[in-house]
């Protein structure tokens, strides 16, 4: 009975050597792996996870940090108006910026495939791209300056004011208090004659405060202009720079050496409404003719003294944000169009042609085959600038102005100002960390959901 039981007993099966030893390399290759990555681990939990975990607990304490006030600086937040200001125009460069971009990168794309020096234009439009944002930020400081001198924009907002309308050349000119026809200015900048003046009557009209350099170079001598008697059917006069150069003179009187202003309006009132205007010569004579009988007013319209057109104000409150955003499509401009493109030109050709052969035009095949077909990269793209745009730190605080710095903030600057930036709140500071994480980390998501969607 044993031995029937040891005979129909299974030997053990025997251990296959290849098996265990593809076990041990595996287990040994586990451990070549995590040797490798662990650095990468300790930078990652250094650099990131940790200053992640450490902003959400300082955020729960004051700004000192020893008393905690859990969510206190959380609701505070959303109670400072600069803060709601913040993320305003966080939500405005959100939306604006990234449409933008992401427009002008797809009509570029297209229009660059029928060019014949595509490579060299994408190379020009992608060369802001190895600016620094502190260089282009100071680029655009200087272009934004408000001083046409110096700020190549309004230099040439300055140049297209000034050709389709002109500017006064008398913007300093002013009447000599008291002094002869007694000018009297009135409450919108212009100057009107104190004593009224019939036909066949003039007015000798002086100013002051223009320097002789300053003067417009076909001006003539006032003095012959000032001798000239009028009809009896007109009133004339002269507007004179009262001022002798090299001294002497008798002020309100029309000296010799005393040089007239041309180009300046002149107006005739009577009761109070303009019935006549002309403008002086040279000499800066003037000659009314056909007035009604009567003594009439004479006027310097306002237009004569106004200052010199000085451009827009981009760093203004009402512009400051649009022209940070001008700046960040300068930049990032070639980056959309290049992703785009690459995208662009894996598109099947066959589809297009096919398109072309049935009588489809080009606008038709753009909007319903290439758009379509390219929405995956104009997503990615999308996306990536979304995130890129809610980091934005540099270009606002280097173009924006300190007295307007609180009109283009946003959430990063104001963590910056709050933390360090003259507000010493570390504790208000982690907790607008904590809020951009939260805003850029479903973006984030988003964006390696794609990418991990298209692998497969």
């Amino acid at each position: 009975m044993t031995a029937t039981l040891v005979k129909e007993a299974s030997p053990p099966a025997p251990s296959h050597p290849d098996r265990a030893r593809r076990r041990r390399l595996r287990r040994r290759g586990r451990i070549v792996a995590v040797l490798f990555v662990l650095p990468a681990l300790l930078l990652l939990g250094a650099l990131v996870v940790y200053p992640v975990l450490f902003s959400v607990g300082r955020s729960l304490f004051d700004a000192s940090g020893t008393r905690f006030v859990g969510g206190e600086n959380y609701l505070e937040m959303f109670r400072d108006p600069v803060t709601l200001k913040a993320v305003r125009n966080t939500a405005i460069w959100v939306v604006i910026a990234p449409t933008l971009l992401t427009g002008l990168g797809l009509i570029l794309a297209v229009l660059v495939e029928r060019i014949r020096w595509a490579t060299a234009f994408k190379l020009l439009l992608f060369m802001p791209m190895a600016v620094s944002f502190l260089a282009a930020g100071i680029i655009f400081r200087l272009a934004y300056d408000d001083d046409p001198d110096k700020g190549v924009l309004n230099a040439a907002a300055v140049t297209v004011h000034d050709a389709f309308k002109g500017s006064s050349s008398y913007p300093t000119a002013r009447a000599r208090e008291g002094d002869g026809a007694d000018l009297t200015k009135e409450a919108d900048g212009s100057y009107v004659t104190g004593a009224d003046v019939s036909p066949g009557g003039t007015a000798a009209l002086g100013l002051v405060g223009v320097a002789p350099k300053d003067l417009p170079g076909e001006a003539r001598p006032a003095a012959p202009a000032a001798s000239r008697e009028a009809a009896s059917d007109e009133v004339g006069g002269v507007v004179y720079l009262d001022f002798t150069p090299g001294g002497g003179g008798e002020p309100g009187r029309v000296d010799e050496g005393e040089s007239g202003l041309p180009g300046m309006k002149v107006e005739a009132l009577r009761d109070g409404r303009t019935v006549a205007s002309t403008t002086t010569g040279a000499d800066g004579s003037f000659r009314f003719t056909g007035l009604d009988g009567g003594p009439h007013a004479l006027k310097l319209p306002a237009e004569n003294f106004a200052p010199p057109y000085q451009g827009i104000s981009w760093l203004g409150p009402a512009l400051v944000t649009p022209a940070i955003i001008g700046a960040y499509l300068w930049i990032w401009t070639g980056f959309a169009m290049v992703l785009i493109g690459a995208g662009l030109a894996a598109l099947p050709r066959d589809a297009l042609e096919a398109a072309r052969m049935d009588g489809a035009n080009e606008w038709q095949i753009f909007r319903r085959i290439t758009v379509p077909l390219l929405a995956p990269v104009l997503t990615v793209v999308f996306v990536t600038l979304v995130i890129n745009v809610m980091k934005v730190f540099d270009l606002v605080y280097i173009i924006a102005p300190g007295p307007v710095q609180e009109d283009a903030t946003v959430l990063a600057t104001q963590m910056w100002l709050v933390s360090f930036g003259g507000g010493n709140d570390q504790g208000m500071g982690s907790a607008l960390g904590v809020l951009l994480l939260l805003l850029v980390v479903p973006a984030m998501a988003f964006n390696v959901r794609r990418f991990r969607r298209s692998q497969r």
